[in-house]
């Protein structure tokens, strides 16, 4: 079974007909190879030379339903252990040796019914993946102990604050979930597990869990992408192999109880808007009525062409968003449909308008219209992923773990073209009935949170760790103390886009790439918000969000249905440099694609009732943004740096005031002033042909005219001094706390060689900012720092979401770090991981279609040569010590940083004062200093 790309994605003919056109949709199968371990161990292979990567995939058959009451979130937490060093990895190394490699994709996850732990690597490094997972897998209880452990439980906890109590609604979603699963069941409440029940984790009940469920002969792993069969066989066998069978795994036993009657409660949270949750119980993953619910959510709830946004949002406009979705998992399902109200509507109010929609549904069923298209985007939503190696191998090991059959795609697309009207409507009205669900209002009040005190320091102390195999064995197995060598660099070059000009001035840039039948395409206009008049800000990106609603010959809704039915992405947005219109979908449908593609890009309407609905989209999307302290910090930050006028100093909703006054009128000028084909780019890459692309770029671009040139990038502000902005977020758990200062523009000549220097600062995991804040200390789940490269001068900015009553301490470490990296620079090994980190992962960025594009986008933008990434590993390489350590002292300046705490004043500000870094403002969260 010795197969190139063609053969990982070996293709059968799927007949899919829409309103838009019929094709064949050529599906892919995914081939493998599939064998077991005398120990238990399961392992799939498949092979895919289309990149030199190769990802390895493990997953673990253990998530939250094998946890016992007591435990929530301990398989979670366990996944955490996992990253902290086994025997012959050492401690906190198992990053570091995949970062240094040029992992592209490194990462571990867990939900109700698994874990899985995952990285893509440059294919020349498989012997490394599989030597560390190995390692994890048999020698980890050995370096297991009370220190790692209390880290982690304050990293999860940390997590916890971050992803759930201090996002908005997190505290609500909870309440979701304990009333449909209601305790002792393993999916009560959410798969973080509660705060006590983290705390509560013992070190003895982690070596059990791990002695129970971390064995080979309960785990799955795929090796997938580019590399010898015969060569990774006796690598697996030479790892894997000695790894002792663990005892058998004990057996699920879960009963979902029925709900009969409705369920109601009402969860206060600090938000601006009301929020409704409809939920019910529906059957479980790949079980008959699985994908009828994944379709009726589609109908429902799926996007801009579903009923729920057309009524809610776009007709009655007393909702701000409403989605509804089928979440499958192993023991129950959960369908459930969340709607958002715009300011002034009650939840009561806007769950009846729901209701209304929801009984219609299952009183009539969906039109034919709506059963095709919610067929073709479930189809295409398991096609496109598989542009990415990693995806290939998660996919086959989700399939086999649901359905022991890694091969299932086709299986799973069928079930889909199964589905018909009766059926869909058979399941949606046995399940949906109201007195099977459970309702729960979000609303505007007091953040309950369930915190705890952190264990004593003595905790565990009088464990004993004791050696998990004989001397016979370990002396057996002396030689994994070394890491494997990599192999042979392997040859690629990244790709060089083929371009042509158009006789109006447009730019074309093709790449080609035919594994799967998909394409990628993005109109770039060099017309973002750096050209947002002064007195009103937000022009940009209002029109740019104008764009899918409406043209001259299609309405919004006709546009949604339109998307729908074809199955494709299509989304205008606007950063500081420039205003884009992004399409990606099925290339069987490339054509109609294509024509609606350019008539969103090229006439829009700015229809004044159209601009209305959309201006108080964007009004409430200010008003959210207020719930989320990371993104208060970001702005706050931008307009301390750059001031109040410049365009680099507000985001590209605006602010309150110029959305209220923008007009129809303005959004039209702005358009046909900036927006033309000689400032614009048309980039497209995936399963087209030059010529294909020439012609389309000629039939539906070439008739484009207007005359926007390039513009002015803004000119850079004064250079800050030091300051400290506090802005209070009463309650919360966290403290959004971040460093700004001002950057540099993309065409700087040290681009390079500071962007090596920020990986090792703040960019990698194993960064010195990461590891001192979250690893060392256990202030945060995640810190980082990073260039805001722009056509002007953008932000620097580094910091991290900690817990509150470390806020000071964390700004100690956080600025200690930025003056660190200027008075010890890299060292060589820091040096080392940075270069090869950087350049032997970039392969990874291309292998989406969607990642070309905006590689190819940059080149343009950023007027970077067009062999710029054939040479980027080149350059990379090159940097010197002396380089890195002058880009920190060049463009790394902590007295002119400005430092912005967003959290509860009463708790924080007294320690900031303590530091002693500058006198504290304080702002509001719309980003203006407090009056």
């Amino acid at each position: 079974m010795k197969l190139r790309i063609a053969a990982l994605f070996s293709a059968f003919v799927l007949t899919v007909s829409s309103l838009a056109q019929t094709s064949a949709i050529k599906a892919p199968t995914m081939a493998y190879e599939e064998y077991r371990l005398p120990n238990g161990l399961q392992v799939l292979l498949t092979e895919d030379k289309s990149l030199p990567l190769v990802s390895v995939n493990v997953w673990y058959h253990v998530g939250a339903v094998n946890e016992r009451p007591g435990r929530t979130g301990f398989a979670h937490l366990f996944e955490h252990m996992m990253f902290e060093g086994s025997r012959n990895v050492g401690e906190k190394n198992h990053f570091k040796y995949l970062e240094a490699a040029g992992a592209s994709d490194i990462n571990g996850s867990t939900n109700f019914d698994r874990t899985n732990y995952f990285e893509t690597v440059p294919s020349n490094q498989l012997e490394l993946a599989l030597w560390l997972e190995s390692d994890r897998m048999g020698f980890l209880l050995d370096t297991l102990d009370r220190a790692k452990l209390t880290n982690q439980r304050d990293v999860v906890r940390n997590e916890r604050r971050q992803s759930r109590e201090n996002q908005p609604y997190g505290v609500v979603e909870e309440e979701v979930y304990g009333n449909l699963f209601p305790e002792p069941h393993p999916y009560h409440g959410v798969v973080i597990g509660s705060h006590k029940d983290i705390e509560a984790a013992r070190l003895v009940d982690v070596r059990d869990f791990f002695k129970t469920y971390y064995a080979p002969n309960n785990a799955t792993l795929v090796v997938a992408g580019s590399f010898d069969k015969a060569q990774a066989k006796a690598l697996v066998e030479k790892y894997f192999g000695p790894l002792q069978k663990g005892e058998t795994v004990p057996k699920l036993d879960v009963v979902t109880p029925s709900i009969t009657e409705e369920k109601r409660l009402t969860v206060t949270d600090t938000v601006q808007l009301e929020k409704v949750y409809l939920a019910w119980l529906s059957p479980k993953a790949f079980a008959p009525g699985d994908a009828e619910m994944d379709i009726t959510a589609d109908v429902l709830g799926g996007g801009r062409s579903s009923r729920l946004y057309k009524k809610l949002v776009y007709e009655q406009q007393i909702a701000q968003a409403a989605q509804c979705y089928n979440e499958s998992a192993q023991v129950a399902s959960i369908f459930n449909c969340e709607i958002t109200a715009r300011p002034g509507t009650k939840a009561a109010d806007l769950e009846k308008a729901a209701n209304a929609v929801i009984d219609e549904f299952l009183k009539n069923g969906a039109t034919p219209e709506e059963l095709e298209r919610a067929r073709t985007k479930s189809i295409a939503s398991l096609i496109r992923p598989l542009e990415r190696i990693g995806v290939v191998a998660d996919k086959l090991n989700y399939y086999n773990h649901f359905t022991g059959d890694p091969g299932y795609l086709p299986k799973d697309i069928a079930r889909y073209q199964n589905a018909d009207g009766a059926s869909v409507m058979k399941y949606a009205q046995d399940l949906l009935a109201s007195n099977h669900r459970v309702v729960v209002y979000g609303v505007p009040g007091e953040k309950v949170i369930h915190d705890v005190a952190r264990s004593p320091e003595n905790t565990d102390a009088d464990v004993k760790i004791e050696k998990e195999y004989t001397a016979e064995f370990d002396a057996a197995q002396a030689w994994r103390k070394t890491a494997p060598k990599p192999g042979p660099t392997p040859s690629f070059a990244l790709p060089v886009p083929q371009t042509f000009t158009l006789a109006n001035g447009l730019k074309v840039y093709v790449a080609e790439n035919h594994k799967l039948p998909l394409f990628a395409a993005n109109l770039v206009s060099l017309s973002g918000a750096s050209q947002d008049p002064t007195d009103k800000p937000g022009v940009a990106g209002f029109a740019a969000a104008m764009l899918t609603e409406g043209t001259k010959t299609r309405s919004a809704t006709a546009i949604a249905d339109q998307t729908g039915d074809l199955a494709l992405s299509l989304n205008g947005t606007a950063t500081s440099d420039a205003m884009s219109v992004s399409v990606g979908g099925l290339t069987t449908k490339l054509d109609n694609a294509v024509d609606l593609f350019a008539d969103v890009a090229l006439h829009p309407a700015f229809d004044g009732g159209e601009v209305e609905r959309v201006r108080k989209r964007r009004l409430t999307q200010l008003l959210q943004q207020r719930d989320q302290p990371p993104i208060v910090a970001q702005q706050v930050g931008a307009a301390a740096l750059f001031g109040p006028t410049s365009a680099y100093g507000h985001n590209s909703l605006g602010k309150p005031d110029s959305v209220k006054e923008i007009s129809s009128t303005d959004l039209s000028g702005f358009y046909t002033k900036n927006v033309g084909p000689k400032n614009s780019a048309l980039v497209l890459s995936g399963d087209i042909t030059l010529a294909k692309a020439r012609a389309l770029a000629t039939k539906y671009f070439g008739g484009w005219t207007g005359t926007a040139s390039v513009p002015t990038p803004p000119t850079a502000p004064a250079v800050a001094t030091k300051r400290v902005i506090l802005v209070d977020k009463p309650g919360a758990p966290q403290t959004a706390l971040y460093a700004f200062q001002l950057g540099l523009p993309r065409s700087t000549p040290d681009y390079v060689p500071v962007v090596v220097m920020n990986t090792m600062l703040g960019d990698l995991f194993s960064s010195r900012i990461n590891m001192n804040l979250r690893e060392e200390h256990g202030y945060t789940y995640g810190a980082s720092s990073r260039f805001t490269f722009r056509r002007g001068n953008g932000p620097f900015l580094a910091g991290a979401s900690v817990r509150t009553d470390v806020t000071a301490p964390a700004a100690k470490e956080l600025m200690r770090e930025l003056t660190r990296i200027r008075t010890e620079p890299l060292s060589d090994s820091e040096l080392k991981m940075a270069r090869d980190s950087y350049a032997r992962s970039l392969p990874g960025d291309f292998e989406t279609n969607a990642g070309v594009v905006g590689a190819m986008g940059n080149i343009f933008t950023y007027g970077l040569p067009l062999t710029y990434y054939r040479a980027l590993p080149a350059k990379v390489d090159a940097v010197t010590l002396k380089q890195s350590a002058e880009a920190a002292t060049s463009y790394i300046h902590p007295d002119q940083m400005i430092l912005v705490a967003v959290g509860d004043k009463a708790k924080i500000e007294a320690g900031l004062k303590d530091l002693n870094l500058a006198p504290i403002e304080e702002w509001t969260v719309d980003a203006t200093p407090k009056q």
